[in-house]
């Protein structure tokens, strides 16, 4: 008996769902829709359908992050594609893997509106990109680019040729497995290296980076063992919350207390960290300190900073490797931890409602009264621009896999998606999203009602300074006038509401009140619109 044929289309929806993805985000259009439409209607699968091409992939980045499975997206060909060119490189500078199923004009027909060199406009973007080679290999290509998505750990973008839709082959199951053992842990001199440099340090302090968030109990048993204080990368931030000696994010972040302690240290033990620019502050936080970097991405160390010592090892392996050696050569404590205040480790400083000018707030108080109205079990998202340092700094995330930073490639207008993507991940979960104005006109209004469509429990707060801020503080520096950096935006909290959910406007403590209030009773997405005077919002801290 001959097998049961199937069109492709189908095969390629099939396969998504072989790779137990049950929920694809995306745009349909010509070269994607009837294997949309399998995938809903015989796969049972969800569709998220997004307002612009390239949301949907920052909504799968997003259900990555937040799931830890490689996410799903699907476009159709030409502008579709394009559209996705930002987006794209996101993911690929944030090592993010994720799949984009799109679509191509028919190979038969050159001349079509919308033929574009689809491998050019990938590769400029850092993603990866994988050819639909025949119909018959359509199941294969798609457990390709799955497994490379995986392997390489950014997206990868499958083309899919719109006139093999409609041909016929026979569906075979097809996944290729990814060996996820942990990185070996080192021998021989570069382990006696790093572990003589951790043995005799005397103010050690233990950083974790965004590789090393599985490895939270054995780092926090070493730091314990070495009476040593924790600190996070921005995108580990919230691991080792409710740890005494935690002085959350390393760097330019850090709180007064916490800088200083970092600056007293003699040694820093990086666990799955850059150490980019911005963690070690230019490198002044890492003078005269031995550095120990741990990470099993061999491309990793040295790539900003070079290290006294490096283990290319997993982090939670590595942390008891070092624990072992210390007990058997009956390495006593620092001791650091005595001589630091943990309360002042985590207490940026205070600001008064009244420093505010009429018709405005102060925003670093008004962060202070979000984090404590807020809902504790949460996920946080930010959009990029100035406004987000303080919001990284003084809102809390529960855990890294609930804190998504869209600041991969410097852009902004990408948050609201992602915080999308997060919500789909995690239902029942509240997801509060913080964007400045600029970023919000960009990229957020056109998916607010994405948001109300899919009944989201979101809380965005708009920090809205009538200007593109970064440019604006560039152009006061330079005694230039600021005009063309401000903006007479629309009322955000009318826009919300128009689109369906409930916006609130707070140029007052009267406002901020009922704002918060309306936090605790909120029925639908509410936009909470903070109306904050350009000369005194404050700096970014990068």
């Amino acid at each position: 008996m001959s097998e049961a044929k199937t069109h492709v289309y189908q095969s390629i929806a099939q396969s998504v769902l072989d790779h137990d993805i049950e929920t694809m985000f995306g745009l349909m259009g010509d070269a994607n829709l009837f294997m949309v439409d399998h995938y809903v209607r015989a796969g049972g699968g969800t569709f998220v359908p997004a307002a612009f091409e390239g949301s949907s992939v920052l909504m799968a980045l997003a259900w990555t992050h937040v799931t830890g499975k490689v996410g799903a997206a699907t476009v159709t060909h030409g502008p579709g594609l394009t559209n996705c060119v930002t987006a794209l490189a996101e993911g690929a500078r944030g090592h993010i893997p994720m799949v984009l199923l799109a679509g191509d004009t028919p190979v038969i027909n050159p001349q079509n509106l919308q033929n574009i060199d689809q491998r050019e406009v990938v590769t400029v973007t850092g993603a990866g990109f994988e050819q639909m080679r025949t119909p018959q290999t359509a199941a294969e290509d798609v457990a390709h680019a799955f497994y490379r998505a995986r392997v390489e750990r950014r997206p990868i973008v499958l083309n899919m040729p719109a006139d093999f839709m409609w041909q016929e082959v026979t569906h075979r199951k097809v996944v290729h497995p990814v060996f996820t053992t942990p990185a070996y842990v080192p021998e021989g001199d570069d382990l006696d290296q790093a572990i003589g440099m951790i043995a005799s340090a005397r103010r050690p302090v233990i950083l974790a980076g965004g590789g090393a968030t599985g490895a939270r109990e054995q780092l926090i048993r070493l730091a314990d063992r070495l009476e040593a204080p924790l600190a996070t990368t921005l995108k580990a931030k919230g691991l080792f919350n409710d740890h005494a000696y935690n002085m959350d994010i390393f760097g330019t972040l850090s709180t007064p207390a916490a800088y200083d302690a970092i600056a007293k240290a003699d040694c820093v033990i990086a666990f799955g960290a850059s150490l980019h620019s911005f963690t070690t502050d230019r490198g002044k936080l890492m003078k005269g300190k031995r550095i120990v970097q741990v990470n099993d991405d061999p491309a990793a160390i040295g790539r900003n900073l070079h290290p006294d010592a490096a283990l290319v090892a997993d982090a939670a392996l590595t942390a008891d490797n070092i624990v072992h050696w210390l007990d058997e050569a009956e390495i006593a404590p620092s001791g650091f931890t005595a001589e630091l205040d943990s309360a002042a480790l985590t207490a940026h400083p205070t600001e008064a409602a009244g420093k505010a000018g009429t018709g405005h707030v102060n925003y670093v108080h008004v962060l202070d009264r979000l984090e404590e109205v807020l809902p504790k079990d949460r996920i946080l998202t930010t959009d990029g621009g100035r406004f987000m340092t303080e919001v990284w700094c003084r809102i809390s995330a529960p855990h890294p896999k609930r804190f998504l930073v869209t600041a991969n490639f410097g852009s902004i207008g990408l948050g609201l998606q992602e915080a999308i993507g997060a919500g789909i991940a995690c239902p029942g979960v509240p997801v509060v999203h913080f964007t400045g104005d600029g970023g919000f006109m960009m990229g957020g209004v056109n998916e607010f009602n994405t948001a109300v469509r899919l009944g989201l429990d979101m809380i965005v707060i708009v920090a809205n300074d009538s200007a593109y801020g970064a440019e604006h503080i560039q152009f006061l520096d330079r005694g230039m006038d600021p005009g063309l950096a401000q903006f007479e935006w629309p009322s955000f909290a009318d826009v919300a509401t128009a689109l369906g959910g409930q916006g609130m406007c707070v140029q007052s403590t009267e406002d901020l009140d009922a704002a918060l209030a309306a936090i605790e009773s909120r029925s639908r997405p509410l936009l909470i619109e903070l109306r904050l005077d350009p000369h005194d919002v404050p700096r970014m801290r990068l």
